[in-house]
């Protein structure tokens, strides 16, 4: 899966975008029909642990305040099964909202 970073989430992970095989999600949270976004976000997080630099907000405080889109569609169920072909955005707040 493409997982793509917008404004504060690219700053907490220090990356634009980045591939994620659904191989590399924990085999005891994928289902039968794929990976849930709610695994897909966990991943993430091991991939991206907190920083030691002050001024980088926290992954996982951006994750909890973030939208997803999935293959261009706003998804709020973390549970939502994902296509291993599937491009993941995160967009966290933009200008207060």
């Amino acid at each position: 899966m493409l997982v793509r970073y917008f404004a504060a989430a690219m700053h907490a992970a220090q990356v634009a975008e980045e591939t994620i095989s659904c191989g590399d999600v924990d085999s005891n949270r994928r289902a039968a029909g794929g990976v849930s976004l709610g695994a897909l976000l966990d991943r993430i997080l091991e991939l991206h642990p907190p920083s030691d630099d002050p001024t980088t907000p926290s992954l996982a405080q951006v994750l909890d305040r973030s939208s997803f889109l999935v293959d261009e569609v706003s998804v709020r169920d973390r549970n939502t099964l994902l296509a291993g072909t599937a491009t993941v955005d995160i967009l966290p707040p933009f200008a207060g909202g």
